[in-house]
């Protein structure tokens, strides 16, 4: 919901596409910097951190509600962790996915995972939908800017609903403070440093195409307005949970490596055409089939390194994973406001394309050989 409300609702305030990506980069260093603590301290209080990060959110959702002063906002989106995104980038995520592969065996993990990913884009959808929200305000009478800020506010509701659920947690999501403390072995030190620095350079891609920055490039490309834009989010959200699925099916098949690359890369292709459509409906087409294969490495990648690792480096090697991630698209969505300001609109769509192929090839070169458990006995 948050990152196309962000965007209409910024660019209502007046602010340039440079100074929307702005804000959105520290939101993600936020995000960053709240994944560093997370992966150093997490387990040594599971239930504990969560709460926190959840109270963080919720400042961040306020300030980009009620804030009109760029430092206001620039800096509660950073302590606040607001995500431009369009997708869960955060601290929770980390612990989330430390804790659910001790809950199945090695070959169910993966199918774990997905469902994991299914449920999370289920939300994306709704919340997609909610973009509507505004439209909704505006028939009751609202004016444009109160109607936007009725509508972040009710995204502020939605994370305290994420609070009362963190309250309701079992402590059998604990570990033994001892395991918390245990050093990670220099064999998954070479491990994560390799896999993180490929994670990185496909997330310096991903900055390119953040969920706000789509949402202005569809805005100004073809003219549509939010309630379109939330209805292109929500059916992306629903192909991408199906995806999830779909991969748990194939890994079984042709590998974890295998199938994070062999659909990522013609998804990247299928972002090149979207600039090219002659028309919104042929564009949506296009991104809605990019979306449909773009999500499939994603549980594939998680199950990956959660098998790669010993059980007692889980939240370490999910915290700087996704710590490199989150901190790389926090570099770009400036560089693409500026590439979309000063060069054209569909800059950032190619580059960050173009990018993602690279990744690929790279990651296929490197980790084809280094199976999980599962594959190996198989």
């Amino acid at each position: 919901m948050v990152a196309p409300l962000l965007g209409v609702h910024l660019a209502r305030l007046g602010y340039s596409p440079g100074a929307i990506g702005g804000i959105v980069a520290l939101g993600l260093a936020g995000s960053a910097t709240g994944m560093l603590g997370t992966s150093l301290w997490g387990d040594r209080g599971r239930r504990a951190t969560l709460r926190a990060l959840a109270v963080l959110t919720v400042l961040g959702g306020l300030g980009a509600a009620l804030g009109a002063q760029p430092l206001w906002l620039g800096t509660l989106a950073f302590f606040g962790m607001v995500n431009g995104m369009g997708r869960d980038r955060g601290g929770p995520l980390v612990l989330e996915l430390a804790i659910l592969p001790g809950t199945v065996p090695e070959a169910d993990r993966t199918r774990t995972l997905a469902w994991y990913n299914v449920l999370q884009d289920a939300g994306h959808a709704v919340g997609s939908l909610l973009v509507a929200l505004p439209a909704g305000f505006r028939a009751l009478g609202a004016s444009q800017g109160a109607s936007l800020r009725g509508s972040l506010l009710f995204y502020v509701a939605l994370v305290l609903c994420t609070l009362l659920l963190y309250l309701g947690l079992s402590p059998a999501i604990e570990i033994d403070r001892r395991a918390a403390r245990a050093p990670i072995s220099p064999a998954g030190k070479k491990l994560l440093f390799r896999i993180s620095a490929l994670f990185a350079f496909d997330s310096l891609a991903g900055g390119f195409l953040t969920g706000t920055l789509l949402t202005v490039f569809f805005q100004r490309r073809f003219g549509v307005d939010e309630t379109t834009i939330g209805a292109l989010f929500f059916g992306s959200r629903v192909l991408n949970a199906l995806s999830h699925l779909g991969a748990a099916w194939l890994a079984k098949r042709i590998g974890l490596v295998n199938t994070m690359v062999f659909t990522h890369i013609p998804s990247s292709l299928l972002l090149c055409t979207v600039p090219f459509a002659p028309s919104f409906a042929v564009a949506a087409v296009l991104f809605l089939i990019r979306e449909g294969l773009v999500e499939m490495d994603v549980p594939t990648r998680q199950s990956y390194v959660m098998a790669v690792v010993r059980p007692e480096e889980r939240t370490f090697a999910s915290g700087v994973t996704n710590l490199v991630r989150t901190g790389a698209w926090a570099v770009m969505p400036s560089l693409a406001g500026v590439f979309m300001q000063t060069l054209s609109l569909a800059t950032p769509l190619f580059v960050g394309a173009g990018m993602k192929i690279v990744y690929d090839v790279l990651l296929w070169l490197s980790f084809r050989r280094l199976r999980p458990p599962e594959e190996r006995r198989s």
